[in-house]
């Protein structure tokens, strides 16, 4: 049995038995002969030895920002090597190699998903516990072969990765949402709200930020109706992205945002800074929890209220999920045109009545009838975006808003996926994007920015809607 398998056993431990692998009632772990592998019980011994004489030899040294990662990494690999020969432990050199790897992942990485994180194949992480650790590759989710120790280890973890980036989560406060150095979004829960053991759930961040032609590879959208939405960004209309979670609401909003102009000043607010500007001009802003003593919390409402006085030519928030709605729209009322933003809803019309219930959140006394004239005025066009059941990602609906009748917000659907085109043998969705054949009424605004769509990005095409 090789030291890996052990250590899963370690790990995880047999069905029925205590952690550490050893049967109730059996005698304590004899040292072992010469020529004989250390058992599961002593791995583990061997592993925090290890573990701690690196802590104790290189203490600061792991933590200086000044020394370069890769010399970091040479220094603590050779100190491993050194550590784990004086033990003096029977190891093969294949083990000896993955007790040194597992050692460096907790001390420079991020432990057991550590491997998963530099998978590009791996869109999410869900770990449900220590012994419990779930991926999602094209959409699907499935079961990962990697374990923590215990859930201490596994608590390490996400305390390292919450003080990187200033936040902290202990039992006054057991909820977290945080990010990794390369964006990725992180949330954690622990107990006494975490049932089972801490839960950890990493949407990784795409070290190549997808663009539109890889939106367009996806069948995500078409290159008729990419044509349109460049079109309505840089015509500075204020679009609404909507979808449910996990469905690219993030991922579309940073492609939308790559048609912004250059030399437009943009200011982006998130609580989790995710969106991937490649313009010049830009300025990004990330909210602040409070603090121990309850103090020093600022709102993604106070982003946005500040933002306004930071001379802005667009705002991106990266979602409206309290009574900041209020201040986007009388931000898109007020001469800034062109802002983007996300909500959580199933349809372009829910993602209205969401709104609207986020506004009446802000705390004012506002008539319906009032703040249904600021969304039908502010909001020139919804995206809707989904996860399907073949676990793509598609854009089912490019709506208009057209303004208010009686008392009703009319929207008018420009584009609309064809799910009608039925799946094909390898489960896929055969359908695309596909316009409706109705010219939008903002057609005439956007020719006032000199934008002039052609006939054909509004004619039905089934065959791709080119």
């Amino acid at each position: 049995m090789s030291l890996y398998q052990r250590l899963s056993e370690v790990q995880g431990g047999a069905p029925g038995a205590p952690a550490g692998g050893q049967t109730p009632g059996a005698p304590a772990a004899q040292a072992p002969a010469a020529g004989q592998q250390a058992p599961p019980s002593g791995i583990q011994e061997l592993r925090s030895k290890v573990h701690g004489r690196l802590i104790d030899e290189l203490g600061s040294t792991l933590y200086d920002s000044d020394m370069p990662e890769d010399q970091l990494k040479q220094l603590v690999f050779a100190t491993l090597d050194k550590a784990v020969a004086e033990e003096r432990v029977p190891l093969s050199a294949n083990d000896k190699q993955r007790l040194i790897q597992s050692i460096a992942n907790d001390v420079l990485g991020y432990g057991p998903i550590d491997p998963l994180l530099h998978d590009e194949s791996v869109s999410e992480i869900m770990v449900n516990g220590p012994d419990s650790v779930y991926v999602e590759r094209s959409g699907k989710a499935g079961v990962a072969p990697v374990k923590f120790l215990d859930e201490d280890h596994l608590r390490r973890v996400i305390e390292k990765i919450v003080a990187q980036v200033g936040r902290r989560i202990d039992e006054s406060s057991p909820l977290c949402d945080a990010r990794l150095p390369d964006g990725s979004r992180v949330n954690a829960v622990i107990p006494p709200l975490a049932i089972g053991g801490p839960f950890l759930t990493i949407r990784k961040f795409s070290k190549d930020p997808l663009g539109i032609e890889d939106l367009i590879g996806f069948g995500t959208l078409t290159p008729a109706s990419a044509r349109f939405l460049q079109a309505c960004i840089i015509g500075k209309l204020n679009v609404i992205i909507s979808g449910g979670t996990g469905s690219g609401k993030t991922t579309t909003l940073n492609v939308m945002s790559s048609f912004i102009p250059e030399g437009e000043r943009v200011i982006t607010i998130e609580d989790a800074k995710e969106l991937q500007l490649r313009q010049d001009h830009v300025l990004c802003m990330e909210s602040r929890p409070p603090n121990v003593e309850g103090k020093g919390e600022v709102t993604i409402r106070d982003l946005v209220k500040n933002s306004l006085r930071m001379r802005p030519d667009r705002i991106v928030v990266g979602e409206c999920r309290g009574g900041e709605a209020l201040d986007m729209l009388q931000a898109m009322n007020t001469g800034h045109d062109g802002s983007l933003t996300t909500v959580h809803a199933n349809t372009p019309r829910d993602a209205l009545t969401r709104i609207e219930t986020l506004t009446m959140m802000a705390g004012y006394d506002l008539p319906v009838r009032a703040i249904r004239d600021q969304m039908s005025s502010a909001i020139d066009l919804i995206i809707q975006i989904g996860r399907q059941r073949d676990g793509s990602r598609k854009i089912s609906h490019i709506t208009e808003v057209q303004g208010m009748e009686g008392d009703v917000i009319i929207l008018q659907d420009i584009f609309l996926f064809d799910f009608a085109a039925g799946v094909g043998e390898d489960g896929k969705l055969k359908g695309t994007l596909q316009p409706t054949g109705v010219r939008p009424k903002f057609a005439e605004k956007l020719a006032d920015h000199g934008i002039r769509l052609g006939a054909e990005v509004f004619t039905p095409n089934r065959g791709g809607g080119r």
